[in-house]
């Protein structure tokens, strides 16, 4: 799959194209089902070629920042994702105040029409577009008939809960993990690069794998949960562990502020993971976070965290 991200970055002989057009974040199963359309559309309409485009940063990000959502992927995995559900390249624009700035009408021709020559534009039933999110499915549809694309309009999946990046972010807000998941198709995961910590919990007999977490990226709130932790690199890559993992920044032990989740690898002591980049991947939310008095409750509340994730991982 290609990537790319600038207009000039796509190839001038691209050929005719189905289009599907949003964030992206997340690609739950909503999006999932966007792009199975897509595909669909596209032996109907008898073009191989289906093609997605996202923004990067999120639109809110530049319009209003105070404002803007944590993101659940990374524009990298956002790409791998796509590529799964069924795309076949991705155009990421970068947006800005001035792309903002265009009317519907600029953005179907710059876009769609003059870059990536679509047949058919393929979208969610709340799709807005351009200045002031003044375009809508209406204006896609009529503006096609002239410009030689048709539209399909995707109703919205899900229920009773719509599927949206925003009801992933309130799960994850209220640790609900098993909700997230259940709109995501998959675990909430979170991706980075170990790194060494005060080793307090290699003191006290649980050493653990801990990734900050990124500015402005989504994390699940504060507290333990039970999941798994993927290498992704070097000799190993692509081993998965079960794991008894914490978000947050400690409480207990005064000065610590830095929020990070810190994976214990269930019966794990001799595994080297600083500065490789591992996947952690939550399943179910086992407590809260709290602060314990001394170091023999907190040992002991982190032997019931591992008991509670053996049930819930079914060890």
């Amino acid at each position: 799959m290609r990537v790319w991200r600038d207009f000039s970055d796509v190839p001038a002989d691209l050929g005719r194209t189905v289009v599907t057009i949003g964030n992206f974040d997340g690609m739950h199963r909503g999006h999932r089902h966007v792009v199975a359309q897509a595909r669909e559309v596209a032996r109907r309409v008898g073009v191989d070629h289906v093609i997605a485009v996202t923004f990067d940063p999120h639109p809110i990000a530049v319009l209003r920042p105070d404002h803007a959502p944590a993101a659940l992927t990374s524009i990298a995995e956002r790409t791998r994702l796509m590529a799964e559900a069924g795309v076949d390249d991705v155009l990421v624009i970068p947006f800005s105040r001035d792309i903002a700035a265009w009317s519907p009408q600029e953005f179907i021709d710059r876009i769609i029409v003059d870059t990536l020559h679509a047949r058919a534009v393929v979208v969610g039933a709340n799709f807005r577009f351009g200045n002031r999110a003044a375009g809508d499915c209406n204006l896609l549809r009529a503006v096609g008939t002239e410009k030689d694309f048709e539209l399909e309009e995707v109703t919205l999946d899900g229920g009773p809960q719509v599927w949206s990046s925003t009801y992933v972010r309130t799960c994850l807000a209220a640790g609900d993990v098993s909700g997230a998941a259940e709109a995501l198709g998959r675990p909430f995961t979170t991706r980075g690069i170990v790194v060494k910590g005060d080793q307090r919990g290699r003191e006290l007999g649980y050493p653990t794998a801990n990734v900050a977490v990124g500015e402005g990226a989504a994390a699940p709130a504060d507290g333990v949960y039970a999941g798994r932790l993927t290498v992704l690199d070097g000799p190993d890559a692509g081993t998965t562990y079960p794991a008894a993992i914490s978000v947050g920044t400690n409480p207990t032990f005064a000065g610590e502020r830095e929020r990070r989740v810190e994976s214990y690898v269930l019966d794990r002591d001799d595994l080297r993971l600083y500065d490789r980049e591992v996947e952690v991947a939550f399943v179910e939310r086992v407590r809260g976070m709290a602060r314990f008095d001394s170091v023999e409750e907190l040992l002991e509340a982190m032997a019931g965290d591992v008991a509670d994730t053996r049930r819930a991982l079914g060890l």
